[in-house]
C-alpha cells in the first residue's frame, strides 16, 4: 500500500479519535441535564452519543492496528513496539501491549459498554437510562482527554526509520496477546456499576429494580476479570521461567483488588435485589470497585511502583490519572454521602440467615482486599514518610490474606443453605453432614500422604471437597424434599451458575494448595546424555542446540521424559535473545497432566561442561486453571438466565415507584 494512504488512514484515526472526544462531551452533559428538567428530547440524546463515540473509537482503534499490520514507521509507536520481521500475532497485540494503545483500547471499552446499555436498555426508566449514559460518557470525556494531551498514539516522525525497536519479547506469547483485553472487559466493565451507582443516587432511589439492573453488568465484568487473571497467571506460570503461578506483584494485586470487591458487590446485590437491605454498601462496593480499576490504572502508568507488567513510569501522566481518580472518586463518594437517607434499609432479618451470611462473605472478601492493598502500597508508605525501603512479598500475602480465604471457604456452603430472613442453623447443617464428613475424610487422606506433615495441602483438599460437594447439595436441595433429575435439569441457570462458580473456587483452592504443600525442585548441572531422577521421574538431557526462529535466536535443549522405563513426552526448554530488542526470555518445558506438571528450564552452559537445568514437580498446578474456567463458565451460564437478559419484574417494580429529587 502506498505510504500516503496508510498516512491517510492514521490520520482519519486520529480525527476520529478527537470527535470522538467532543461527542463524549456531549454525552455526558445533554442527558443529564435533559434528566433533570424531565426533557425527553434531551435525553434522547444518549444512545446515539453513546453508539457515535464507540463507532468512532472503535474506527480509531482499527487505524491504529492497521499501522502495526503494515509496519506503518511513520508512527512513533509503531517504530518504539514493532518490527518488520515480528510473527503476525504479535503485529497486533502490539496494537495493545504499551501505553498509548492500551489506553486506546480502554476508552474503547468504555465507549462499548456505554453503546451496548444504550441499545439494551429499553426496560430501564427514561431518567436513570439518561444518567448512566451520561456517568459513562463523563469517564469517556476524561480518559479521551487524557489520550490526547498526554498519550497520543497516533504521533508521526518527520523522518520514518527503516524498522522498528521491536515489542517486548516478554510479550510476544500467545496468553499475553489475549490476556489485556479480557483484563481490560473487567476492569472496565466495572464502570458501569459506578455509573448506575450515581445515577442511583442523582435519582435518589436505590431499590430491588435497581439491584436487578446492576447485577448482570457486574457479572459480566467480573468474568471477564477471572479469565483475565487466569490468563495472565498461566503467562507467568510458563513464560518466566521460575514456575509460579502467583507472586503478588503490585500488578498482579491491582487486578486482584477489583475482583474481590466485584465478588462481594455481586452477592450484595443480591440482598438488594431480594430484601432490599445493604443498599447503603452495595452503593459503596460498586463506587470501590470501580475505584480500585483506577488505582490499577494509575500503579501501571504512574512509575509508582516497579513491575514487570508495567506500561509507563511517567509522573505526569500518574498525576493526570490521579486527577482521573480523585474527581470520580471524591465526587461519588462526597454524592454517596449528600444521599445518604434515601437508601434506607427495608427488610429485617435475624442472626442465621442469607443475609447475615452474605454479609460476612461480603465482610470477608472486602477486608481481603484490604490487607492487599496495604501489602502492595506499604513499601511506597514506609519510603515516603519513614525514609526505609521494604519489600513485602509472598510470606506476608500469604499469611494476611490465606486466613480469610480459609474462612470464606466455610461459610460458603453453609450461607447457601440458609433461608432468607430467619433461619436455624441445625436445619441449614442436616444435609450437609455427610458432605462435611466426606470433606474431612478427603483432608485426612491429604494429611496421610503428605510426608512435609504441612497443614497447607490437607486443609486445602478439605476445603476443596466441602465447597465442590457443599455447591452439589445446595443445587440438589433446590429440586423439593425428593431428589428429581427432571426439576435439576429445569432449575434457572442462575442456580446452576451459582454452583459451578463455586464449586470451581473448591477446585482453584486444591489446586493451589496442592502445588504449595507438595511441588519438589531440582537444580543441577547435567551433562549431554546423563539422566538423573526427579520425583520418580527420570530425565535424560539428549542434546543443546542454536536454533534460530523467526524474530529470536535460542539455545534448546532436548531431554527426554520417562518412568518406569517407559518414554512419557520429549520437554524442549529454551533460552531465546531478541536481537533487536537486545532482551533474553526463558520458555520452560513442561509436560502437562491432571496430576502433575514436569516442569524443565534450562540454564547457561558451565566452565566445566554441562549446563544448568532447573527440575519442578508440581502436582495439582493444572486444577488451578480448571477452577479459574469453571468460575467464568459458572459467571457465563448466571448471566444467561432469562432473569438478567429480561427485566420485566423490574419493569413493573419501576413503573409502580416514583424517583425522589
Amino acid at each position: 500500500m502506498p505510504s500516503y494512504n496508510r498516512g491517510m488512514i492514521t490520520e482519519l484515526g486520529h480525527f476520529a479519535l478527537v470527535l470522538a472526544f467532543l461527542i463524549a462531551i456531549v454525552q455526558a452533559v445533554v442527558p443529564m441535564i435533559g434528566a433533570w428538567r424531565r426533557d425527553a428530547r434531551w435525553m434522547a440524546v444518549a444512545e446515539p452519543a453513546a453508539s457515535a463515540q464507540f463507532l468512532l473509537i472503535a474506527f480509531s482503534f482499527a487505524a491504529l492496528m492497521w499501522a502495526f499490520v503494515v509496519s506503518d514507521f511513520s508512527l512513533r509507536l509503531v517504530v518504539l513496539n514493532s518490527h518488520s520481521a515480528k510473527p503476525m500475532l504479535y503485529k497486533i497485540s502490539g496494537t495493545w501491549g504499551n501505553h498509548e494503545g492500551s489506553m486506546l483500547l480502554w476508552v474503547l471499552i468504555v465507549a462499548l459498554f456505554g453503546a451496548t446499555a444504550a441499545w439494551f436498555g429499553d426496560n430501564l426508566p427514561p431518567t436513570l437510562r439518561a444518567r448512566v449514559l451520561a456517568v459513562q460518557g463523563a469517564i469517556g470525556v476524561a480518559f479521551l482527554a487524557f489520550i490526547l494531551f498526554t498519550s497520543n498514539p497516533f504521533l508521526r516522525l518527520a523522518v520514518p526509520p527503516f524498522d522498528g525497536q521491536d515489542l517486548n519479547p516478554l510479550l510476544q506469547d500467545p496468553g499475553l496477546a489475549f490476556h489485556p483485553p479480557f483484563l481490560y472487559l473487567g476492569y472496565v466493565g466495572l464502570s458501569m456499576a459506578f455509573s448506575f451507582a450515581v445515577a442511583a443516587l442523582i435519582e435518589g432511589r436505590v431499590d430491588a429494580a435497581w439491584g436487578r439492573w446492576v447485577r448482570p453488568w457486574t457479572l459480566a465484568a467480573w468474568v471477564f476479570l477471572t479469565i483475565g487473571i487466569a490468563l495472565g497467571s498461566w503467562w507467568a506460570y510458563y513464560e518466566l521461567g521460575w514456575g509460579g503461578f502467583w507472586f503478588w506483584d503490585p500488578v498482579e494485586n491491582a487486578s486482584f483488588m477489583p475482583w474481590l470487591l466485584a465478588a462481594a458487590l455481586l452477592h450484595s446485590a443480591i440482598v438488594v435485589e431480594k430484601r432490599e437491605s445493604l443498599k447503603s454498601w452495595t452503593i459503596l462496593l460498586a463506587i470501590l470497585a470501580f475505584g480500585f480499576s483506577l488505582i490499577g490504572t494509575f500503579i501501571v502508568r504512574s512509575g509508582l511502583l516497579t513491575s514487570v507488567h508495567a506500561f509507563a513510569n511517567d509522573p505526569e501522566r500518574g498525576v493526570f490519572i490521579l486527577m482521573i481518580m480523585g474527581f470520580f472518586m471524591g465526587g461519588a463518594l462526597i454524592l454517596f454521602a449528600l444521599r445518604a437517607g434515601v437508601m434506607e434499609a427495608r427488610g429485617v432479618f435475624g442472626m442465621v440467615s442469607r443475609e447475615s451470611a452474605l454479609i460476612a462473605n461480603n465482610v470477608l472478601l472486602a477486608v481481603s482486599c484490604f490487607v492487599v492493598f496495604v501489602g502492595t502500597m506499604w513499601p511506597l508508605v514506609a519510603e515516603m514518610f519513614f525514609d526505609r525501603k521494604l519489600s513485602v512479598g509472598p510470606p506476608f500475602f500469604n499469611m494476611a490474606f490465606t486466613p480469610f480465604m480459609v474462612v470464606l471457604g466455610l461459610i460458603l456452603p453453609v450461607g447457601a443453605m440458609i433461608p432468607w430472613k430467619r433461619g436455624q442453623m441445625g436445619r441449614a447443617m442436616k444435609p450437609l453432614r455427610y458432605v462435611f464428613v466426606l470433606a474431612l475424610a478427603f483432608g485426612g487422606l491429604a494429611w496421610a500422604m503428605n510426608t512435609g506433615r504441612s497443614l497447607t495441602g490437607p486443609l486445602g483438599a478439605f476445603l476443596g471437597a466441602w465447597l465442590v460437594m457443599g455447591a452439589m447439595v445446595d443445587l440438589a436441595s433446590r429440586t423439593g424434599q425428593s431428589f428429581n433429575f427432571s426439576r435439576l435439569w429445569r432449575l434457572p441457570r442462575a442456580d446452576w451458575g451459582k454452583t459451578v462458580a463455586h464449586a470451581g473456587l473448591g477446585v482453584t483452592m486444591f489446586g493451589v494448595a496442592g502445588l504449595t504443600a507438595w511441588q519438589s525442585e531440582d537444580i543441577r548441572v547435567a551433562q549431554i546424555g546423563e539422566q538423573f531422577t526427579v520425583g520418580g521421574y527420570d530425565l535424560t538431557l539428549d542434546e543443546v542446540q542454536d536454533v534460530e526462529g523467526p524474530n529470536y535466536l535460542s539455545t534448546m535443549a532436548f531431554i527426554t521424559l520417562s518412568q518406569d522405563g517407559k518414554e512419557i513426552a520429549q520437554l524442549r526448554p529454551e533460552k531465546r535473545i531478541y536481537p533487536v530488542a537486545q532482551m533474553p526470555t526463558t520458555e520452560a518445558g513442561i509436560d502437562y497432566d491432571l496430576a502433575r506438571d514436569v516442569y524443565v528450564v534450562i540454564g547457561d552452559a558451565q566452565q566445566g561442561g554441562g549446563w544448568a537445568v532447573r527440575t519442578y514437580i508440581k502436582p495439582l498446578t493444572n486444577w488451578i486453571w480448571i477452577g479459574c474456567a469453571l468460575m467464568s463458565l459458572g459467571g457465563l451460564l448466571s448471566l444467561s438466565d432469562r432473569r438478567f437478559r429480561v427485566a420485566s419484574g423490574a419493569r413493573k417494580a419501576q413503573q409502580a415507584a416514583v424517583p425522589a429529587e
